[in-house]
């Protein structure tokens, strides 16, 4: 019983991990997408990573939200919903606790 509860505090850990480091990416994303920043072969690639990393997920939001113009309001639906799915997800984990 004490292997399967180590294995479930770890899916738990792994869980809001993920979506700590993914919130973080997405915001990254959204802040060097806003900034004019100097010409670098390693910034360029930082800002691909993070393109390539965040954009398909956004996507999904942008397809589904009405267009407000300049605002756009996908990356703040993005991470709620990925908050709200961790918390659901850790909640289904806990009940194997």
């Amino acid at each position: 019983m004490g292997l399967l509860a180590d294995a479930v505090t770890s899916a738990q850990r792994f869980v809001w991990v993920f979506a700590t480091v993914y919130t973080l990416v997405i915001f990254a994303y959204i802040i060097t997408s806003w900034l004019r920043l100097p010409y670098s072969p390693w910034l360029s690639r930082i800002q691909r990573f993070l393109y390539d990393v965040s954009e398909p997920y956004l996507r999904l939001f942008r397809r589904l939200l009405p267009s407000m113009g300049a605002i756009d309001l996908s990356p703040w639906i993005a991470t709620i919903v990925l908050w709200v799915l961790a918390e659901a997800l850790i909640r289904i984990l806990d009940q194997f606790h």
